[in-house]
């Protein structure tokens, strides 16, 4: 629906966005990382290094890395090197590595916990057996960023499924790469995704001598 900016009670009226910053939210970088994990091991905070660690490894979107389970993560008494889920938005495969990093947070963190394996990774701490909300998940994030001296305006859980997707984008310009990691049907996701521009465009190509 649409307003008139003749009608005198729209005079005044403030946009939804104003003060705020929408778009694509920025990826971390390697040093706001070291930061960020820094600040969880100085500060003991083991279930939020998992999640962390995880979200940075998987790339996957808040609505899957929540609803992930530990037989999806673990075999046995290790922590698998990779996985995989069906995506919720898409119904589509995804498998993502779960580097040394990642798997010693997640280590850590399944040990000081009952686990079984159809129990949530990261369950939630108000509703029993269910697993950590979205929008729970949302506020870690922005503890951790404002934690790294950031601004929480800039960064938002697509900060963390960006993060990895654009330093390999960086060091390697395969866009069909970062699809397949994302899991993106489209390579117009994946663009969108990455916020690539013409700029980028053109600089991989000044790299091709002919």
């Amino acid at each position: 629906m649409t307003y008139s900016h003749l009608d005198s009670a729209m005079q005044n009226r403030v946009s939804w966005h104003t003060g705020r910053t929408v778009g694509t939210k920025r990826p971390l970088t390697q040093k706001q990382i070291r930061a960020i994990r820094f600040y969880l091991d100085r500060e003991k905070r083991f279930r939020d290094r998992a999640p962390f660690d995880l979200a940075i490894d998987s790339k996957l979107r808040g609505c899957d890395l929540v609803k992930l389970r530990v037989g999806g993560l673990v075999a046995g008494s290790e922590v698998r090197t990779r996985a995989m889920i069906i995506q919720q938005m898409t119904g589509r495969p995804v498998q993502f590595e779960i580097t040394a990093d990642a798997s010693a947070s997640l280590a850590t963190w399944l040990l000081r916990r009952s686990n079984t394996i159809d129990k949530f990774v990261f369950p939630s701490r108000i509703l029993l057996g269910q697993p950590l909300s979205t929008r729970q998940y949302a506020h870690l994030v922005d503890e951790w960023v404002t934690a790294g001296g950031l601004r929480r305006e800039d960064y938002g859980t697509h900060s963390m499924r960006r993060t990895k997707t654009a330093m390999i984008y960086r060091m390697t310009g395969n866009l069909r790469a970062v699809q397949i990691l994302l899991g993106h049907s489209k390579i117009e996701n994946t663009v969108r995704n990455l916020g690539v521009v013409v700029e980028d465009a053109l600089v991989l190509v000044e790299r091709v001598e002919i």
